[in-house]
């Protein structure tokens, strides 16, 4: 006899009643278990007590940061954690990134937008769980344990800080790396850079595994805040 596939469970901490009515049902939709509060202290400890699979995570809540429960959170069975934002918070995206949060959606938003972030965050959690090590779309091959990559069957003849930032995206594929990320992994001792310079390398590396480099469909902007890897396989 087989076993029917486990709901996903999702928590959403939202202190406003509209915004958790409109996920909980466009997550109910999904076939998820939906649990919801509205408070900073409840949510983390609904999140300890049920290990979510998914947590969606308002930054504004009343009695406090939503960005000093997310790494908590994140400790608890390593669910996906999406946060929800204002337009005008791009500082609090970028730390709630760097502190682990897996994607972000600004207010307002749509169900296909956010239910596209949900899935991009649900395949990087997986992905972390299973340590995969090489990416093949038939077109870029990426082997992270023999550190080959091929585009077409020939060598793209990367650069050693070239090659460090596709790694780390790839790695993390579908989740936003904020600029500060990508830097701290690119560069090491006493180089410094900045966000021109880890922009210019990113549009060399575009340069050498894109398709169409001037509009990328692998390595994506996150405007203002970092970049994506999209795997198309």
């Amino acid at each position: 006899m087989s076993l029917a596939p486990r709901r996903l469970k999702a928590l959403i901490v939202d202190d406003e009643k509209s915004i958790r009515r409109f996920l909980r049902t466009t997550l109910t939709a999904e076939d998820f278990d939906v649990a919801e509060c509205d408070t900073a202290a409840s949510g983390l400890a609904m999140a300890r007590e049920m290990k979510p699979d998914l947590i969606v995570l308002d930054l504004g809540l009343p009695d406090g940061d939503g960005t000093d429960l997310i790494a908590p959170m994140a400790e608890l069975g390593a669910p996906a954690i999406v946060v929800l934002s204002a337009l005008d918070e791009e500082k609090r995206k970028v730390a709630a990134l760097d502190l682990g949060a897996d994607d972000f959606v600004t207010k307002p938003f749509g169900v296909p937008e956010f239910m596209a972030r949900v899935r991009a965050a649900l395949r990087h959690r997986l992905r972390m769980e299973g340590g995969a090590s090489v990416y093949d779309d038939g077109r870029l091959h990426i082997d992270l344990v023999r550190r080959v990559v091929r585009v077409d069957g020939a060598d793209p003849k990367l650069t050693p800080r070239e090659y460090a930032l596709l790694r780390e995206l790839t790695i993390h594929a579908g989740k936003v790396l904020t600029h500060r990320h990508l830097i701290a992994k690119a560069w090491s001792g006493p180089e410094v850079a900045d966000t021109q310079a880890l922009r210019v390398h990113i549009r060399h590396l575009r340069q050498k595994i894109e398709p169409v480099p001037e509009a990328p469909t692998l390595i994506l902007t996150e405007q203002g805040v970092g970049y994506r890897f999209m795997m198309n396989a």
